[in-house]
């Protein structure tokens, strides 16, 4: 065994310090420095015991008890890269992951989670997130949710091995959590088809609501009872679907006709995917390149009771079409 391997608490925290680096030079935390001392705090290895990456036939395991001391190795540096990582694969299907670091510090700091706000999380995961979050607003603040028993079993020991207790619940996530409710935060971190109804009706008033729909993330405020109106970020966001929800649409590479330019920007097929099913692709193509080829920031979202759609520029302006419900949760 080499010398290196004798003391796996220093090469962890090494590697972790490493990761913590990497993400601050992205400038992230700049205007919340707070949460580069989280980050600092949480050791990610403790939430991915293994994982899984992807090759040529299949998924191969990399774990932490591994026998063999290069795949130890190999193991911890995939813990702590800037990579999204897969967690759990089942019938050779990806069904729940942990997300790439860097994308979760931005999605933390565009969450603005202040001293004493109560945050709900939609998809347990690992846990890794929960316990960021716990370890910024405190453990009796922080509720995580996710559907399947295994994940939150799963994601609740890690959390204890690690420290932290914030409360776990087996649930839909597109019902929210009224039993810790009401919210000043809620962040998902699974991929939407719409935002559902239950999440603004289970906030405060100026709560914030931070989810990845249509390859982007929306930043909703709520304004009232039920109803909350906002922009997506600027950065794009590819997570795991929101389980029980219906099918993705066809790829977009498959749709035909269209130009293979417009196919290949990221901003047209992030427009194809918020339209999906409500506008005819070549549709949405004319509109994208009358109105200069929008970016994601200039589309946004408004939910008000049963009632949700989508807009250009202005939520009353000409370009708005209704978004589709979500049928399940995480």
């Amino acid at each position: 065994m080499g010398a290196q391997d004798t003391d796996p608490q220093a090469r962890a925290d090494a590697a972790r310090a490493g990761l913590v680096r990497a993400i601050a030079e992205t400038g992230v935390w700049d205007d919340d420095p707070d949460w580069r001392d989280v980050f600092e705090q949480v050791p990610r290895h403790v939430f991915v015991p293994y994982y899984y990456v992807p090759m040529t036939n299949g998924y191969q395991r990399l774990w932490c008890e591994d026998p063999d001391a290069r795949r130890r190795t190999r193991w911890l540096k995939g813990a702590y890269a800037d990579e999204p990582l897969a967690t759990r694969v089942r019938d050779g299907e990806l069904v729940s992951s942990s997300s790439q670091p860097s994308l979760m510090a931005q999605m933390l700091v565009a969450l603005d989670v202040r001293d004493g706000d109560r945050v709900l999380e939609i998809g347990a995961g690992t846990g890794y997130n929960a316990a960021l979050l716990a370890e910024r607003a405190g453990d009796g603040n922080v509720t995580t949710i996710d559907l399947d028993p295994e994940i939150t079993e799963s994601a609740r020991r890690h959390l204890d091995t690690a420290g932290y207790r914030p409360a776990v619940v087996t649930g839909d996530g597109a019902s929210g959590c009224a039993e810790h409710a009401p919210y000043d935060r809620i962040i998902a971190t699974c991929a939407l088809r719409s935002v559902p109804t239950a999440w603004p009706a289970q906030c405060r008033p100026d709560a914030r609501i931070l989810a990845p729909l249509a390859t982007g993330l929306i930043l909703l405020t709520v304004r009232g009872p039920g109803h909350a109106e906002g922009r997506f970020l600027r950065t794009p966001a590819y997570f795991v679907p929101l389980r029980g929800t219906v099918p993705e649409e066809e790829p977009v590479q498959h749709i035909g006709g269209l130009p293979r330019r417009a196919l290949a920007d990221d901003y047209f097929r992030f427009l194809l995917a918020l339209t999906a099913g409500r506008l005819d692709p070549h549709e949405a193509l004319a509109l994208w390149e009358r109105e200069g080829r929008p970016e994601r920031e200039r589309f946004g979202v408004t939910v008000s009771g049963e009632h949700e759609w989508a807009w250009l520029d202005d939520p009353e302006g000409p370009y708005a079409w209704p978004i589709l419900s979500p049928g399940g949760g995480c």
